[in-house]
């Protein structure tokens, strides 16, 4: 009897189970260098935002009369574009106004790293210099015909201007148009209400102007922009049969 109940409980005793292990599901953690531009995705805005270092660091600890100097010849008045147009256009967007730790600073890195990997350096450079000219003409050209009608004195011509802001105005609203509907509306609505805030303070009404135009004309390269996108993304190649 002793031997039969051990052999009865022996049978009924369940078998150890090997545990499988199961591999966890890990989410990809958000890269947050990938928000700053580099050498290699983003070459344009890497080397313009090394420029820009290199003249906010000279503007910061330089000499003030030569500082003040390269700004007032940098700058983008109706004198100088009568004289000299492209020379300014281009001299004038290799300084930021208010230094590196401006607003507009860390919109240039932002979203120019973001524009430049969805439609690549050249097309980014388009749309920044696009917007940089647009409304730099247009907001200086009618100081000059106001300056030839008596409206404004001579000194208006010499105004100094200067500085990235229209050029990532441009980006803003070139970039709002790659984004998915509801993060496009966002930055629109966002971005655009901030311009209006800052037209209302009359603060500096040609240069806010300017930004509001700057941001008009990169919404309205999105056409173009959305146009060459399939090509930006080339597809994977097709494994080899051996």
């Amino acid at each position: 009897m002793p031997a039969a109940g051990a052999a009865g409980a022996t049978g009924t005793a369940s078998a150890p189970t090997a545990s499988v292990g199961v591999p966890a599901v890990t989410r990809p953690r958000p890269r947050l260098w990938r928000l700053l531009p580099g050498p290699r995705r983003t070459p344009f805005t890497f080397g313009y935002a090394l420029v820009l270092t290199a003249t906010s660091l000279l503007g910061r600890y330089a000499d003030p009369q030569l500082v003040d100097a390269l700004l007032r010849g940098s700058s983008t008045d109706v004198a100088h574009l009568a004289h000299n147009p492209l020379l300014v256009l281009v001299a004038s967007a290799l300084w930021i106004a208010g230094g590196i730790t401006s607003p507009y600073a860390i919109a240039f890195l932002l979203v120019l790293t973001a524009l430049e990997r969805r439609i690549g350096g050249l097309r980014t450079a388009g749309v920044f210099l696009l917007g940089h000219v647009v409304a730099t003409l247009a907001t200086e050209v009618p100081v000059g015909l106001s300056v030839l009608a008596g409206h404004l004195p001579g000194s208006s011509l010499h105004r100094l201007d200067y500085g990235i802001s229209f050029g990532v105005a441009a980006s803003v609203g070139a970039l709002a148009g790659l984004l998915t509907p509801w993060l496009r509306w966002a930055v629109l609505a966002g971005f655009g209400w901030m311009l209006v805030e800052d037209l209302i303070a009359f603060t500096d009404p040609m240069t806010n102007w300017g930004h509001l135009l700057a941001f008009a004309v990169g919404v309205c390269t999105w056409p173009l922009l959305r146009r060459g996108r399939p090509f930006l993304t080339p597809a994977r190649p097709a494994p080899r049969r051996r």
